[in-house]
């Protein structure tokens, strides 16, 4: 056998797989190699689970917010009415949105009718925001129109009213029942301000997917909400969808000037942007703790090796002497540890996957241990924990994993490759 051999030969892999196979007795560390692999598996799977669950959770919440509301809400600065009040109605509400309309980038654009009231029926209320919009617009919201699950038929909105699901399960109502809306706010007497009260009919209600949606919010006709609030000919805000949700920030300038001197702006990232915010970081911060989790799981092959080295002395001595060059040594052991970084990091990814691809019925069976309430959606306002398996998430983990496995494994293959064979052999 000659000095010079092509890297990772076949007897290289050949020794080192008989390395990995041996028996305690044998002078091999089978048990710290299954400890090692062991250890890097559930490293990997917690941090592709963990990456997929927030992953999930992000585009979730995301989509929610952009399926159920404006990406963008126009609506005037203050200025004094008549009565000494300040007024934020849009009077020429009809020729803003046409001008908003032709905007490049805009889909659609909705004059709405704004107002927080009370509903009642059968002595249980709560409070609800409504919102007056046409039928044809309604129609174009996607959670509203197509939402997770309803009743009743959007068809007949011009009919009555559409509430979602937590309305009407605090009202205890469904389709086809009668609730009042009483607005504080109402006619002016002599006496003062009356309340106005009116009852509409139940006609569809909706399940959005996100809890404070589905708890507070109900849909008028645009025309009875301007009736029912007093805003005759006017509107309060303009509802604006564009095509790009992500570059909204690049259609601020036009859209103020299609709105006029009075226009302000409040995009959905101005109400969202804080908790995207507060996600991005709790990623970072995550990636890095579980880093730290699948550095420590790695650490377990610098041990298994270590180990491996000092049982294997005799042997290396004998190859040496026969030989064997100091990279072939290197090479059989970093084989040996990288081995159990690969197979550990792949079984990793595959339980991490199968957890992303099947974490409702996991989640049906966790759920249903603990009795229920795991999941509080009043509290993460959606109704489930959601996972989206990414690409770049599973090669993010691979890359980690396989990083670490490969560099700690360096340290002991170097050092049994440095092993003076004349040492090795001299008390055998």
């Amino acid at each position: 056998m000659t000095g010079r051999t092509p890297p990772f030969a076949a007897f290289e892999w050949m020794i080192a797989w008989r390395y990995l196979r041996a028996r305690r007795a044998e002078g091999g560390v089978s048990v710290m190699t299954w400890i090692s692999l062991i250890g890097i598996m559930l490293a990997v799977f917690a941090l592709i689970a963990t990456l997929a669950v927030r992953s999930g959770f992000r585009a979730e919440f995301v989509d929610t917010i952009l399926g159920a509301n404006a990406h963008v809400t126009i609506y005037n600065s203050a200025v004094e009415s008549g009565g000494g009040q300040l007024t934020r109605v849009i009077e020429d509400y009809d020729a803003m949105a046409a001008r908003v309309a032709e905007v490049p980038g805009v889909t659609r654009v909705a004059p709405l009718i704004k107002a927080q009231v009370m509903a009642s029926r059968d002595g249980r209320s709560a409070g609800v925001e409504v919102f007056g919009i046409s039928d044809e617009n309604l129609r174009t919201i996607p959670r509203i129109a197509n939402p997770e699950a309803h009743r009743g038929d959007i068809d007949r909105f011009e009919d009555g009213i559409a509430i979602g699901s937590g309305v009407a399960r605090e009202l205890n109502v469904t389709v086809g029942d009668r609730i009042r809306l009483i607005a504080p706010e109402g006619a002016q007497t002599a006496f003062g301000t009356s309340p106005r009260i009116n009852a509409y009919d139940v006609v569809y209600i909706f399940t959005a997917g996100r809890y404070d949606i589905d708890r507070t919010r109900a849909y008028l006709p645009f025309a009875e909400a301007q009736r029912f609030f007093n805003r005759d000919g006017v509107a309060d805000e303009l509802e604006v969808m564009v095509a790009d949700p992500e570059r909204v920030d690049e259609l601020a300038l036009p859209l103020l000037d299609a709105g006029g001197e009075r226009a302000i702006l409040w995009t959905w990232r101005d109400s969202a942007g804080s908790f995207l915010r507060a996600l991005d970081i709790e990623d970072n911060v995550m990636f890095v703790i579980l880093s730290i989790l699948v550095l420590i799981a790695a650490m377990n092959i610098i041990s298994g090796l270590i180990m491996l080295v000092k049982n294997k002395g005799r042997d290396i001595g004998i190859l040496r002497t026969m030989g064997l060059s100091e990279g072939s040594v290197m090479r059989i052991f970093f084989i040996c540890g990288a081995s159990v970084g690969v197979l550990g990091t792949a079984l990793g990814v595959a339980l991490g996957c199968l957890f992303a691809i099947y974490i409702d019925p996991i989640f049906a069976a966790v759920n249903y241990v603990a009795g229920g309430g795991v999941w509080d959606p009043s509290i993460r306002g959606i109704y489930a924990l959601p996972a989206q398996l990414r690409l770049e998430d599973v090669a993010k983990a691979v890359a980690l994993s396989l990083g670490l496995s490969f560099g700690v494994t360096l340290f002991p293959a170097r050092r049994a490759a440095r092993m003076n064979p004349v040492e090795a052999l001299r008390y055998e």
